[in-house]
């Protein structure tokens, strides 16, 4: 009986002891920083590691915007709707990736041209006779905008 009750007390000594270790070491006390972050006294490696860790939001992309304007104006149905879409996300991405590219501003510029070239083209091959005129119109006024205005001020 005095072997189980030394045995007993023992192993709630131990326990005890290294619960109070275990706790200090994640500032629950002892050398915590009183705010119990998880890490003691060095409060700002938590929040880097917590910023590490967090998946940024991707930027938000004008895909839809442009969806909102082409949609109505070239009469499009879901099927194109979502494949334009696709496209267009696509074609950010891309350019996204070939503004950050280390080369000179001429090369950037013959990149997303071509780019560019591409997209209409994809779009292109998705509309029908009557959107691929109203697609070249809506091209023609986004190049030239003060024109575009003029003749909406004229109308």
């Amino acid at each position: 009986m005095k072997m189980n009750y030394f045995q007993s007390l023992t192993v709630i000594a131990f326990l005890l002891f290294f619960t109070n270790i275990v706790s200090a070491q994640y500032g629950n006390g002892g050398y915590g920083n009183g705010y119990g972050n998880g890490y003691g006294g060095n409060g700002r490696m938590n929040n880097t590691m917590d910023q590490t860790r967090t998946p940024q939001k991707p930027k938000e992309i004008p895909v839809g915007k442009v969806m909102e304007r082409l949609k109505p104006e070239l009469t499009l149905d879901e099927l194109q709707v979502i494949a334009i879409s696709n496209i267009l996300t696509e074609s950010v991405k891309s350019q996204g990736m070939l503004i950050k590219a280390e080369v000179s501003q001429e090369e950037k510029i013959k990149n997303i041209t071509v780019l560019s070239e591409t997209t209409d083209r994809k779009i292109m091959e998705l509309l029908n006779k009557d959107q691929k005129g109203k697609y070249i119109v809506l091209q023609e006024e986004a190049k030239n905008p003060k024109k575009s205005k003029s003749k909406k001020k004229s109308n």
